[in-house]
Parts: C-alpha cells; structure tokens; sequence
C-alpha cells in the first residue's frame, strides 16, 4: 500500500465499544501513534458533532459528522454542509400526519425529537446520549436539518426513500435509519476532508462495523471492518480485523505497517 496519510474512523462499534463502554486502551495508543508521525485521525460518525462525548481524552483532526452531510476541522468549526432540503422536510410532515413514527433531527439549533417511543428511548441509553427535547414537526422543519433518524422497519424505510426523493437512507441499528441529503454519505465526507487537507484518495484508510460504514469502507484505499461488525460491512471491506474488544484497531494499523 502507498504511505496512509489520512485515516478516517467510526465510533460506536469501531474505536468505542458498546459493550465496556469506553475505548480500547491499545486503540488510544494507535491514534496518538498515527498522529505523532503526522497521519491525520479523523472521525467519521452518524453523530451529529454536539453529541460526541465518548472519544474521552483524544484528539482528532477533523470529524465527519451525521453520516458525511457537516464536516468539522479540529477545533470544531464547519467547513463544509448539506442540509436536507425543503421540499422533503416539507413531504415528510405531511407524512407523519398520516403515519406517526417517532424520528429524531439533527439541526444547526439541537436535537429534537417528534416524540420518543421505545426505540428511540432504547438507542440512547446504548449510545450514552441523553433523549433531546420533544419539538412540533411544524416549527422543526423550519430549521436547518441536516440528518433525520427514523425509527421504522425495512418497509416503512422503503416508502419514505419513494417519497423523499433527494434523501438517501443508511442504518447501521435494526430500530432505526438515518436520511440524509442524497449526495452525502461517509465517502463524501473523506473527498471533502481529502480536497481539505490536499490529499489523495490512495493515501487513505478506514475504519467502520455498521451499514452506514460501507461507503466510505468501499471509498478509501484501504476500508478495514471491525471483526464485530455485521456481515454486509465485512463483506464490502479489504480486511476483516478484530473485534474492537480484542485490540482491532491497533493490530489492523501494525498488520499494515502504519503504526
């Protein structure tokens, strides 16, 4: 492989485990390596950027947040967005007029939710995240929405993407999938950072276990899959490494000589 000069992480699941709660001691040894030799270390998340509170006492150079569609620089400032558009907030109120679903949006004045079913309720506690404040759908499509999480099946998954036609989905839970603006996704997120920082896409490598992983894991260089990821992220990846638990992340960056 040529030199990695940027490599680009997920989370939940990839260098924090969901099941200890915390991150790997060997992962934070891998990230302070790989940035003391000048290899950028950057977060790619289905997060928006105010609800990253796990990384504990790491430094990055820049996040890629709610699935590619804001990213930040290392000081959190943005520098690059897509919002959801008008006509599909506007599509989606009319919606769950007819079909209540509980969804949670993500927008440049907070978190709010419609109203929080047991799904919702449940993913927050897996994640650490507290349940954002209850907002009418009226007044939050009002505001910039940059992701909409939606707690609903395959099938009700299926006839919102008809619907809104300028959204694309990813889910990396079984309760929920995240909407976005149709061009945004994790790999769109590692071009942005890449023409950021002037690098090229050879040089790249990440790190991903859920669905919403895939792209970018197809995207760069080198796409790694945590060993506890699901199947369809394993098999869209170069290398399976080890379940987060059993020190992935570091022995994946030693297996290919990066760190």
């Amino acid at each position: 492989m040529l030199p990695a000069k940027a490599i680009f992480f997920d989370i939940d699941g990839t260098l924090f485990s969901l099941k200890t709660h915390s991150i790997p001691a060997s992962a934070k040894q891998a990230i302070r390596l790989l940035r003391a030799k000048g290899i950028k270390a950057i977060i790619a998340t289905g997060r928006s950027f105010r609800d990253i509170d796990n990384l504990e006492d790491l430094e990055f150079d820049g996040f890629i947040t709610a699935n590619g569609t804001c990213c930040l620089d290392c000081s959190g400032e943005i520098f690059a967005q897509q919002l959801i558009s008008r006509d599909s907030l506007g599509k989606l109120a009319a919606y769950l007029d007819e079909k209540p679903f509980s969804c949670a949006f993500m927008t440049n004045s907070g978190n709010f939710i419609n109203y929080a079913d047991d799904g919702l309720i449940a993913l927050g506690k897996l994640v650490n995240v507290p349940t954002p404040p209850v907002k009418d759908v009226a007044e939050i499509i009002e505001l910039e929405v940059f992701q909409m999480s939606a707690f609903v099946d395959l099938k009700r998954e299926a006839e919102l993407l008809r619907l809104l036609t300028d959204c694309n989905s990813s889910r990396w839970h079984p309760d929920f999938t995240d909407f976005n603006a149709r061009n945004c996704d994790k790999a769109s997120g590692i071009d942005r950072f890449l023409d950021y920082f002037g690098i090229g896409l050879e040089h790249t490598m990440a790190f991903g276990d859920g669905g919403n992983d895939i792209s970018m894991l197809k995207h760069a260089a080198i796409g790694i899959a945590m060993g506890n990821g699901a199947d369809e992220v394993k098999a869209a990846a170069d290398y399976v490494a080890d379940a987060v638990e059993e020190d992935g992340i570091y022995n994946a960056l030693r297996r290919f000589g990066v760190i």
